[in-house]
């Protein structure tokens, strides 16, 4: 990551971080048993073949809102001497395409509550909003922040060390923003800028594989049986999307 202004420390947040996926745990402790009479949001053997996200453009936000998203991932995993950061891998477009569809709305979540106040780190995301909700209400509350903080400025006019102390006090929920959690907007996008950093290419991040490139991921090569026949070398070739690599489509 890029170096910080003096007092800040972000060990969480560095250009070789990794997307942590955790399981949700649901605990069922004094909880009675009881019939679920609504239809499920899917269908067994039920299938969605990926559709390669065309870049240019967006679908959900703003250009506001698009602006500000672009500058925030942008501090998240800046581009620096390692390669490309996460506004130069196409984070936005990932974030965009993934609030249009069925994430955006938690269409395949059951989110009828109830949602605790206080809930565990291992209960997951405790709010009736859907992510769509969160980012628009969320991105409106920052803005109108800023504009109140820093004389009539937003997020994208501020200075980088102005931009970082203000994420690192969203992130420990030390932001007030008007009628909106400041640590809900800051894990809600550093969470999809993880992923969109680290997620195929044909999501619309992770443009010309960087992350997978800055980690040494492979990708989804078909086969790996030449590799495994020669333990304890190093892997030399370039990572493979679902799209394929650049290089199989030149003549």
């Amino acid at each position: 990551m890029s170096p910080q202004p003096d007092g800040y420390h972000h060990p969480r947040i560095t250009r070789r971080s990794l997307l942590a996926t955790a399981a949700l745990l649901i605990t069922t402790a004094g909880v009675h048993a009881r019939v679920v009479t609504k239809v499920l949001p899917w269908h067994p053997n039920e299938a969605h073949p990926v559709m390669p996200v065309v870049p240019g453009g967006y679908l959900f936000f703003t250009a506001i809102e698009a602006a500000a998203v672009d500058a925030i991932v942008g501090r998240l995993i800046p581009t620096d001497e390692l390669g490309p950061g996460a506004r130069d891998a196409g984070v936005t477009t990932f974030i965009d395409r993934q609030l249009t569809g069925p994430y955006g709305g938690h269409d395949w979540l059951y989110m009828q509550g109830p949602f605790s106040d206080k809930p565990l780190p291992t209960q997951g995301l405790q709010s009736p909003l859907t992510p769509r909700q969160q980012y628009r209400l969320g991105l409106a509350a920052l803005h109108a922040y800023c504009m109140a903080a820093y004389g009539n400025r937003g997020f994208v006019e501020l200075g980088p060390d102005e931009q970082d102390k203000l994420l690192a006090g969203m992130e420990k929920g030390e932001v007030s923003l008007p009628n909106f959690s400041s640590k809900m907007l800051f894990g809600a996008i550093h969470t999809n800028t993880m992923e969109g950093y680290f997620a195929d290419p044909i999501y619309g991040g992770n443009r010309d594989m960087a992350g997978w490139k800055l980690v040494g991921f492979p990708g989804v090569r078909y086969d790996f049986r030449d590799v495994m026949e020669r333990p304890n070398q190093a892997y030399t070739l370039p990572p493979v999307s679902m799209q394929g690599r650049p290089a199989w489509g030149a003549r």
